[in-house]
């Protein structure tokens, strides 16, 4: 499946999805380009289960579901479509490269935001910041607090 003779397609850290999980079919391009494009399958479409693979541990397999819930069919496939290119090299290629980005950017695990309190010296700063810009406005009223 892979130009350099690779078994496995690489999305993040220690998860590889096998090429024979992955479904890629050349379809014929739509819309203009005339007769090259009406005999010509370059059109490459990759279709994935997410439901269904071994790539994936179950706290992933969860995490890429939710994440990729509006993306994914029923049975829980991921298709991706790349036609960009005349070639039908390029266009497997650019299709891999987007279905890579997708779940690397579905497994990403976001950071706990734990709440912090400001420093003494920060509050202090931005009392004292508040004050002296106060003392600024008193100073430029038309009655100087007469």
């Amino acid at each position: 499946m892979s130009d350099s003779g690779e078994t496995s397609l690489s999305v993040a850290a220690g998860v590889f999805i096998p090429f024979d999980e992955l479904d890629v079919r050349a379809i014929s391009g739509g819309g203009p380009g005339g007769q090259h494009v009406n005999k010509s399958a370059t059109r490459i479409s990759i279709q994935w289960n997410v439901r269904t693979t071994r790539a994936l541990r179950d706290e992933q397999r969860a995490r890429v579901l939710e994440k990729l819930a509006s993306r994914l069919d029923g049975d829980g496939a991921l298709r991706i479509v790349a036609g960009e290119f005349r070639s039908q090299q390029q266009n497997r290629r650019a299709a891999l490269e987007r279905l890579q980005q997708l779940i690397s950017r579905a497994l990403i695990v976001p950071r706990v935001r734990r709440a912090t309190r400001p420093t003494r010296g920060a509050v202090e700063n931005r009392l004292g910041e508040k004050r002296r810009r106060s003392e600024t406005k008193q100073q430029r009223r038309h009655d100087h607090g007469e």
